[in-house]
């Protein structure tokens, strides 16, 4: 009975707690807080992808409904992320470059408000960030994306089409032909070459290392 009581105290501090960090998440909202939190430290700028990149292609999934949503999400196609970031990115691109390849972003930096619908919808919520965490797409430091190739622009075969929720989407999944694994095992390497981390369960979701050194934004694209 002590056991049973004590255990039952146990959980329900770790509910309360939960409950408690729900309501304590931080989440920077105002325009002009984000401004000055980068006027003090510029590495917390979101630069646009596109802009800062030669030659790297967007296909946002989240601006047309061609999505595990299916419906627009983005007023705009455009894809953002911390300064440092950006920075690691344009060294992936170029040593892609040398391989006659290159990189197609699929999403980047996402407003909070997005991760709030996206898992109220979500049919599977293991593909998806709990908003009580808040998502490194929130910080601006997380990147989904695809190889290429530079000249034709077309995406190299992989093991699953993008925000797949099958098994065959984790990173380390082996049952797969040899073409599939050849580039999802050289993207994979590429990435974590520079400063990136692949998500176990999305072979396409790729963290920047440091990313809790930046805030929670809930910043709108036409703000930026």
């Amino acid at each position: 009975m002590k056991v049973f009581l004590r255990l039952s105290a146990v959980i329900l501090m770790t509910i309360l707690g939960l409950k408690a960090g729900a309501q304590t998440l931080n989440v920077m909202r105002s325009l002009s807080e984000y401004q000055a939190a980068v006027q003090k430290t510029p590495g917390k700028q979101l630069i646009d992808i596109q802009q800062a990149i030669p030659g790297i292609t967007l296909d946002i999934r989240y601006a047309p409904d061609n999505n595990f949503m299916k419906q627009v999400m983005y007023p705009e196609a455009r894809a953002f992320a911390r300064k440092p970031v950006v920075e690691q990115l344009k060294n992936v691109q170029q040593a892609l470059r040398k391989k006659g390849l290159g990189l197609k972003i699929y999403d980047a930096y996402r407003p909070y408000a997005i991760t709030v619908a996206f898992y109220k919808q979500a049919s599977d919520k293991n593909f998806v960030a709990n908003p009580a965490q808040g998502s490194k797409h929130n910080r601006g430091c997380a990147i989904d994306l695809t190889l290429i190739n530079y000249k034709t622009k077309k995406e190299l075969p992989m093991p699953t089409p993008y925000d797949s929720f099958a098994a065959a989407a984790a990173a380390d999944y082996r049952k797969l032909p040899a073409e599939k694994l050849k580039n999802r095992d050289l993207l994979i390497k590429t990435m974590e070459a520079h400063g990136f981390r692949v998500l176990s369960n999305e072979w396409w979701h790729f963290d920047f290392v440091g990313w809790q050194n930046y805030e929670l934004l809930d910043i709108p694209f036409k703000s930026l």
